[in-house]
């Protein structure tokens, strides 16, 4: 019999709803397993398990009663610890918010309680989000739940271990150049990275700016889009945020994937480095969706230059949110964001209007570049879920890396464009290590995306070699 925290959260609520499964029954089994994986992957960083349990007999009586359930109604959640959470500890990976315990909710937590989700657990983070391995001095490393010796990848990476093992539905994560996208390949599950100011955040450094992202994370394209429909709303301290539909979130129409005109490409036209392996691995995954489409086709999206202007921008972030931290507290913060903000102050403000302009330039011909296509198809990521002990890999594809942020290219191109992009598992790679491809849809094109990648989804579950791999739980017990 599969165990309640096993159920898809799409199926799940389902359930809840038909009053074939108690919101309390699907709390405890989550917590059971919390018990018996957490231990080793280390995801989950913090729990309030007394108000999740209230919150799951509320719940269970408001299906008896025949109340208007919301979309999210009894379903658990993880956010990461980058979000602050009524009396839930939240520490943002630094010794230096190691005690802080928020008084309440930001705004995007009390949406999704709102849309009826139970907010249970804090999942880890590398401090502060620098980085593409979710370690901190706080908590340490989370975990690869298909091999401990392995990264989760970051910087969600205790969103996706904790979806991944069954010890959450569906987890909340953000992503940067990559901090949902990169987890989510590497431990065989979603992460969607909506539009910018589709999910409104208040207090942002910088007002206007494609960086940070808040999304879901989920077992399926389905899950991730019924998650949107608590995370995603307007709020007038967001300026990038407006007018949207969360609730349209919950129900996906999937297209013909014979209509749709698809591109892909491996490297950006040579962009962004790959490893061998992986790109053998994403020539598989073509050759797999080749009869999907109405047309598929190699072309090459021309982003002469990005890295230089990625990393300057990301400097210019960074000094936006760092700067202090990094005056005060260097000696015991993140040596990336200390690298980030230190080559941000030798910077010139004639660096940062050169970066300004040449984005302006890259994002108009991307435009362009998707006019006569519906998707673009891209690997996951550019190499392996790399050891732990290893670190941040210095070669990519054979060529050296100058920072830790060289090999995200093949994701965080896609950050500087602001359009969505959803991660989706598709089979193993040559390690057999979980292994996806990202799907990029035209500009606010959100709901449409979900749709198209749910039926691509379907497709390859159909595949015994591009199907979601699932971890061996019981290689995770004590």
């Amino acid at each position: 019999m599969t165990n309640p925290c096993d159920l898809n959260a799409t199926h799940a609520r389902q359930l809840i709803g038909a009053g074939e499964l108690s919101p309390v029954e699907l709390l405890e089994s989550g917590l059971a397993r919390i018990e018996d994986i957490n231990g080793s992957v280390n995801a989950i960083t913090a729990m309030d398990v007394p108000r999740a349990r209230l919150e799951a007999i509320a719940a269970e009586k408001a299906v008896r009663n025949g109340d208007d359930l919301p979309a999210l109604h009894g379903l658990p959640v993880g956010i990461k610890d980058l979000n602050a959470t009524e009396g839930l500890r939240t520490t943002y990976g630094s010794l230096l918010h190691a005690d802080n315990v928020p008084d309440r909710d930001e705004a995007l937590v009390a949406r999704l309680r709102r849309a009826g989700a139970i907010v249970l657990a804090k999942t880890n983070t590398p401090e502060f989000g620098a980085g593409s391995n979710t370690t901190n001095k706080v908590f340490g490393s989370t975990c690869n739940p298909f091999d401990l010796a392995r990264t989760s990848g970051g910087s969600s990476g205790g969103s996706a271990a904790a979806v991944a093992t069954g010890m959450l539905p569906m987890a909340h994560g953000s992503d940067t150049f990559g901090s949902l996208r990169n987890p989510a390949t590497w431990c065989g599950v979603v992460g969607f990275r909506p539009t910018p100011g589709l999910v409104a955040r208040e207090g942002r450094a910088l007002n206007y700016t494609h960086f940070s992202v808040q999304g879901p994370m989920a077992r399926n394209v389905a899950d991730a889009s019924l998650m949107m429909a608590g995370l995603a709303g307007d709020d007038p301290l967001d300026a990038m945020a407006g007018p949207c539909d969360p609730v349209g979130f919950a129900h996906l129409e999937k297209p013909d994937l014979s209509d749709l005109r698809v591109a892909w490409t491996a490297d950006f036209n040579g962009e962004a480095p790959l490893d061998d392996g992986i790109r053998d691995s994403f020539q598989n995954a073509v050759a797999a969706m080749d009869a999907a489409f109405g047309t598929f086709e190699n072309h090459e999206p021309a982003f002469p230059g990005v890295r230089d202007v990625l990393w300057t921008l990301r400097c210019l972030y960074y000094l936006a949110n760092h700067t202090d931290r990094v005056r005060d507290h260097a000696d015991i913060l993140s040596p990336n964001i200390v690298a980030n903000v230190k080559a941000g102050l030798g910077m010139s403000l004639a660096d940062a209007a050169a970066a300004e302009r040449a984005w302006s330039q890259l994002y108009a011909a991307f435009e362009n570049f998707f006019a006569d296509i519906d998707l673009l198809i891209v690997p996951g990521n550019a190499v392996s879920a790399f050891r732990l002990d290893d670190g941040i890999p210095k070669t990519v594809g054979g060529k050296v890396m100058e920072n830790y942020v060289d090999a995200s290219l093949v994701r965080s191109i896609i950050t500087l464009t602001g359009h969505p992009v959803i991660a989706v598992p598709c089979g193993v790679d040559h390690l057999g290590l979980p292994f996806g491809v990202q799907i990029v849809g035209p500009k606010r094109s959100d709901k449409f995306l979900l749709e198209a990648a749910a039926a691509l989804e379907d497709h390859l579950q159909t595949m015994p070699a591009t199907a979601r791999p699932l971890p061996n739980l019981k290689d995770l017990m004590p």
